[in-house]
């Protein structure tokens, strides 16, 4: 079965969100834009993104959250060597509806204690919640393979969590080994790379935040 060279995977740039914590008290997470740097960010990730594919085709997933979009229109790839689609299992996790500050402060608070992977926010998801939609999307991916014109390249523009989640479920790391992790920046992006040995690896790594303390699996 071919397989594409490269896989992509990009957060969306800043959000009015990453910036003011309170408008999520007015607006939903969905529909938050991106600011003026955020749409800075996806131009120039667009422009390093156009001179890898160069003049190959891409096939692009896209969360449906107003910030991913609008970073993706941001790239400005070439329409004709892309395929794109919206696709839900890439959303963030979800942390409830209309958002109280000071609640979700003391949930944070809560998830720090109790692990990011386990917690589940109230009227929410857990980290694992996001990991199973996650792999449910990897399955639609690996067939998607199977296409005889499918394009060499990958694109997938998510959310910070999302995409540690999605290396976690494709590389089998460890709940620790995930929890140790820092999400990427804003309008930053991570590729795993085809070697010649049939196996993928992962450009470079993400930040570690701390260091993995693993349950004893023989203990």
């Amino acid at each position: 079965m071919p397989r594409p060279r490269r896989i992509v995977l990009l957060r969306h740039g800043e959000s009015v969100g990453n910036i003011d914590d309170t408008v999520y008290e007015r607006e939903p997470d969905h529909a938050l834009a991106l600011t003026a740097l955020g749409r800075a960010q996806a131009v120039e990730a667009g422009a390093r993104l156009r001179e890898t594919f160069g003049d190959e085709g891409v096939s692009a997933y896209v969360s449906p959250y107003r910030r991913t979009l609008e970073t993706f229109r941001g790239l400005r790839l070439d329409p004709g060597r892309v395929r794109v689609r919206e696709e839900p299992r890439l959303r963030e996790q979800d942390w409830g509806n209309w958002q109280e500050r000071e609640d979700v402060r003391l949930q944070k608070a809560y998830r720090d204690a109790y692990g990011h992977f386990f917690y589940r926010f109230a009227q929410g998801e857990s980290g694992a919640d996001v990991y199973d939609r996650v792999g449910a999307f990897l399955e639609s991916l690996y067939r998607s393979f199977e296409a005889p014109d499918h394009p060499p390249n990958v694109l997938l523009v998510t959310h910070g969590l999302t995409m540690r989640l999605f290396c976690m479920r494709w590389f089998h790391w460890s709940v620790a080994e995930f929890e140790c992790l820092s999400n990427p920046d804003n309008g930053s992006f991570r590729t795993l790379v085809l070697g010649p040995d049939g196996r993928y690896r992962l450009d470079r790594p993400f930040e570690r935040w701390t260091t993995p303390q693993p349950y004893d699996l023989w203990g």
